[in-house]
């Protein structure tokens, strides 16, 4: 089963060709001041686990693999965050909120546009 892309968001073009959404509550964990936490890695590892499985809770006895699955993305992920080098200034929590803020306020703002336009169209 194919999960439906919502109307509007364009799809990323995976290098096989096959069209994907990006899951957007995976966030970026590198560089950041005071840095990423064990439990940050983990929750990110947890969203990644949940969307390849395609369940938000492991099924009924596929727990243990489930937690197995969390534990090595969560190493994998902190091996490859401690090997990449850190460029620029480090990011923090409260700037990427407030650009965060300000992605949703510009797609808003689009939305609206698009909305009235289809409805000038109409008539």
């Amino acid at each position: 089963m194919v999960a439906a892309i919502p109307r509007g968001h364009r799809p990323a073009q995976a290098p096989s060709g096959i069209l994907s959404a990006m899951c957007r509550n995976i966030r970026i964990l590198h560089h950041f001041d005071p840095p990423t936490t064990e439990d940050e890695i983990r929750a990110a590892a947890l969203q990644f686990v949940r969307k390849v499985s395609g369940a938000q809770k492991p099924p009924v006895g596929s727990e243990a693999a489930f937690e197995r699955a969390i534990a090595e993305v969560t190493r994998s992920t902190k091996k490859l965050l401690d090997a990449l080098p850190s460029r620029g200034p480090a990011r923090t929590r409260e700037g990427e909120r407030a650009r965060a803020k300000a992605r949703w306020q510009a797609r808003e703002a689009r939305v609206i546009v698009a909305r009235g336009a289809a409805r000038g169209s109409a008539r």
